[in-house]
């Protein structure tokens, strides 16, 4: 859930946790097993709370620790699991700590929590490596220090107001040991970990070779500042924690890591049986729509990832992602785009795949990407960086539309006239929440159809996978005796296996029909 963009519950164009607590039951209803929040703390919001300035509190634009108090027994009421998005790896550059040591002398125990380093060339000009961040533009900063005179550099992986911390200073690691127990305290079920693959950078910060690799790909691929192998050592604390909360009273904490790493050999490191429980696994994420590209990554994934015992956790559609509708679709001669039908071919074959699954809010609407959002109220630091609309992220963020014909949509409940934080287009109506309830044939009831019976079919849930043999540009496979068939072609095909009622599909009556439909059945052998 990106809790600025769920609901706003008092009228100021931002949703909050008031809001997240009032959209409850409507998540219950849909099936699912529990909420992840983004950011809520306080922050200055350069990336919008993923610049932490304090981890122990709310921000008072989303509401209070009573608030999230509040919405933590509502969620325990209704069986729906809270979980909190931790940011290890940086911090805001308004956070106490990073302030003194701004304040601070080169070499003093308050620089060590960060990474400060002299700088390269005649009197220190140059940064002290060629590292790029991942947001565009040098991944260091130089400071003036207390005297005035130009002084040391801090290094920063994504933007310069978010400094990363030095995780080879212990004191770090003892805070955020302070800050997980704080927040079990208050009832949470885990946390979502913030680029879980990043916190320890190599010791000497040499050159990289390919220095703009992470802002050419706007992914953690330098592997001089991610994936380091000091970095199981903490998911093996925190699992350590984690599980201490459990043996007081038997309720399981959750960690599920942002990583991004090259491969799924290396994705399988993070879940291993003392490590994270759950690691995202974005290879699906950005496969092309092919039916050999999909059969590649979830093989790899179900051979490498499965194998240490822990379940893959796929993943379409996330806060930082064009969104599957508008990232699938194909204009046809009829003018009429494949997105809708791919992405509803690819929520089936998500929800009929063995391990765990997330979904984005708004992924259950069929919400296109926002694309043409004006310049004047882009908010992500990308574009601020690198002046590129490239990759924004602004366009998945754009509030929900929960009722009506025009924008708020029901976002807000503040007096006509209120804006979101960023504009809804007028086509929102087509998706709001009231009319996706009311159309037995939206993305809405397909959701909800394929969760109710992910959680009633014994066939899915853990379990083994078993590929079958189809025409081209079709993949089935066969959990038990259920069949789950995608077609990633563009005619139609009969459906390859005997059998008839179908539980959650498209029109698939004739077979499984172009424009990428999926479904699921009993082989009836």
């Amino acid at each position: 859930m990106y809790v600025r963009s769920f609901l706003d519950s008092t009228g100021d164009g931002i949703g909050d946790l008031a809001g997240v607590r009032a959209g409850l039951p409507y998540l219950k209803k849909l099936g699912v097993d529990g909420i992840w929040l983004s950011p809520f703390y306080p922050s200055p919001q350069h990336d919008h709370g993923y610049d932490v300035a304090d981890y122990c509190d709310v921000d008072p634009v989303f509401g209070d620790l009573a608030e999230f108090d509040r919405l933590v027994d509502a969620a325990r009421r209704l069986g729906v699991k809270v979980l909190l998005d931790i940011v290890p790896n940086h911090c805001s550059s308004e956070h106490p700590w990073f302030r003194a040591a701004l304040a601070a002398a080169p070499g003093s125990p308050e620089r060590a929590r960060f990474h400060f380093a002299d700088g390269r060339g005649p009197d220190g000009t140059e940064p002290p490596n060629n590292w790029h961040a991942m947001f565009g533009g040098p991944a260091w900063t130089r400071v003036t220090e207390p005297d005035g005179r130009p002084g040391q550099w801090y290094l920063h992986m994504f933007t310069p107001e978010q400094p990363d911390w030095n995780w080879r200073e212990p004191e770090v690691a003892a805070e955020f040991d302070r800050i997980l127990r704080f927040w079990l305290d208050r009832g949470v079920d885990g946390f979502r970990i913030d680029v879980a693959a990043g916190l320890f950078k190599h010791p000497e910060l040499p050159d990289s070779p390919d220095p703009e690799a992470d802002a050419r790909t706007r992914d953690s691929v330098n592997p001089l500042a991610w994936n380091q192998p000091e970095v199981h050592d903490v998911w093996r604390h925190w699992r350590a924690v984690c599980e201490e909360y459990t043996a007081r009273d038997g309720r399981e904490r959750l960690l599920v890591g942002e990583v991004s790493v090259p491969t799924a050999r290396e994705h399988a490191r993070y879940v291993r049986p003392d490590e994270l429980h759950q690691a995202f696994f974005f290879d699906l994420l950005g496969a092309p729509w092919d039916a050999d590209a999909f059969r590649k990554v979830i093989s790899e994934a179900i051979d490498d990832i499965a194998g240490t015992g822990s379940t893959v956790t796929w993943v379409l559609n996330n806060h930082d992602q064009v969104r599957t509708v508008t990232r699938y679709g194909e204009p046809t001669p009829e003018g009429s785009g494949l997105g809708p039908a791919r992405a509803r071919a690819a929520a089936l074959l998500m929800l009929a795949l063995p391990g765990a699954a997330y979904i984005y809010q708004g992924e259950e609407l069929g919400l296109p990407e926002v694309v043409d959002l004006p310049d004047d109220v882009l908010t992500d630091p990308i574009f601020r960086r690198t002046g590129s609309r490239a990759r924004i992220r602004d366009g998945c963020r754009v509030p929900l539309p929960w009722s009506g014909q025009a924008s708020p949509f029901g976002f807000t409940s503040g007096a006509e006239g209120a804006k979101p934080w960023l504009p809804q287009p007028e086509w929102f109506a087509e998706h709001a929440t009231d009319r996706a309830l009311a159309d037995t044939r939206s993305f809405w009831h397909l959701y909800r159809d394929g969760l109710q019976l992910r959680a009633a079919l014994p066939q899915l849930g853990d379990g083994s996978l078993r590929w079958l043999d189809t025409q081209p540009g079709v993949l089935a496979f066969a959990r038990g005796d259920l069949v789950c068939a995608v077609n990633f072609g563009t005619a139609p095909v009969p459906a390859p296996f005997p059998g008839t009622p179908l539980l959650a599909s498209g029109p698939c009556e004739a077979g499984v029909l172009p424009g990428s439909t999926a479904a699921w059945w009993i082989d009836g052998s």
